[in-house]
């Protein structure tokens, strides 16, 4: 069925200096083999684009191996069963996996997830459905651990985890103040997404307008930005306020990245943890349960930047380090 069809991958073919560029990548076809006994073919609607990525076209000890050279950028993907000789999956499917930066993927069926897509969009099990919005739930639930009439700050508070964190900080009693880019972005914090007050940190008055936003200090933190925006939370945390370092988005490409914070963990006894979402799936049924329920019901809520073709997938995701998407970075596959 599937021999003559071919596919279209991005493999990642060079690592970046500085920054991250298009010559970094390489679009090719290849045919798509005959299916073997215990695999499963997926059509690959949507690709997510995520920050981690940048990290691991480097050739530099984390906490995950680099991508290597020459194959398939890594990546999730929800998409579709086409064909399976697999019990476990029926043709029809819907699945999440982790295909990476391609339109079709192949496996003997582990790490693919079916999904319900009767109340929840598929695109949204990459994002405010899925690894995302485990990312916020563990943040602020394992770490942050939120008590009602406290002040919650999230930084990239429109994007694919910040909204998800303020709205499960609103949910759980607490004041949530969000750091964006640009006033478009700040506005739908506020009045979509219901966060008290949103900072433009691209107006230049970042910390006096931190300030204003959060008169009695910060007692959790949500980070996903570091370099400035992190010093200007430091300096209004109050004692023993903690902080979930989920990303440093403003160092990824290439960008040093300068911090004046570490006196303040000392004076104010901050809790300051970093944390990879990978290494908790003890709590992802029970996330993954609330963050189904509130995207069914309404009442969470989200938003999704999509572009349009494989092709694009390079482009769009140097578009997401610099800040260009709004919400939830996709590709659409097909």
């Amino acid at each position: 069925m599937a021999d003559a069809r071919m596919n279209r991958q991005v493999l990642l073919v060079s690592r970046p200096q500085s920054e991250a560029s298009v010559d970094n990548f390489r679009l090719v076809e290849t045919p798509l083999p005959p299916l073997e006994d215990g695999q499963v073919r997926v059509r690959n609607h949507f690709l997510s684009l995520d920050p981690y990525m940048r990290g691991r076209m480097n050739d530099t000890k984390s906490y995950a191996p680099p991508q290597p050279l020459d194959e398939v950028m890594i990546g999730g993907t929800a998409g579709e069963v086409i064909e399976s000789r697999n019990p476990a999956f029926k043709a029809g499917d819907r699945v999440v996996g982790m295909f990476g930066w391609q339109e079709y993927g192949t496996s003997d069926g582990s790490g693919l997830r079916v999904v319900d897509t009767t109340h929840v969009p598929l695109s949204a099990y990459l994002g405010a459905a899925g690894m995302p919005g485990v990312t916020a739930w563990y943040g602020l639930n394992g770490i942050i651990e939120p008590k009602a009439g406290e002040t919650v700050v999230v930084s990239a508070a429109s994007g694919a985890v910040g909204s998800v964190v303020g709205q499960l900080a609103k949910a759980a009693g607490c004041r949530a103040v969000g750091i964006a880019g640009g006033e478009e972005k700040c506005r739908y914090v506020v009045e979509t997404l219901g966060f008290d007050a949103c900072v433009d940190y691209k107006a230049g008055r970042l910390y006096d307008d931190l300030k204003a936003a959060v008169p009695d200090g910060v007692d959790g933190y949500f980070e996903n930005v570091g370099g400035e925006v992190l010093d200007a939370v430091f300096a209004r945390m109050n004692a023993f306020g903690r902080i979930a370092v989920c990303g440093m988005i403003s160092g990824y490409d290439g960008k040093p990245l300068p911090m004046k914070a570490p006196a303040l963990i000392l004076s104010q006894r901050l809790k300051v943890q970093g944390f990879i979402v990978s290494e908790h799936m003890d709590v992802w049924p029970r996330a993954l349960k609330e963050l189904g329920e509130g995207i069914a019901s309404g009442k969470l809520k989200y938003r999704e930047s999509i572009a349009q073709g494989i092709e694009n997938a390079p482009q769009a995701f140097l578009g997401l380090l610099r800040g260009k998407n709004f919400g939830k970075q996709l590709v659409k596959l097909v």
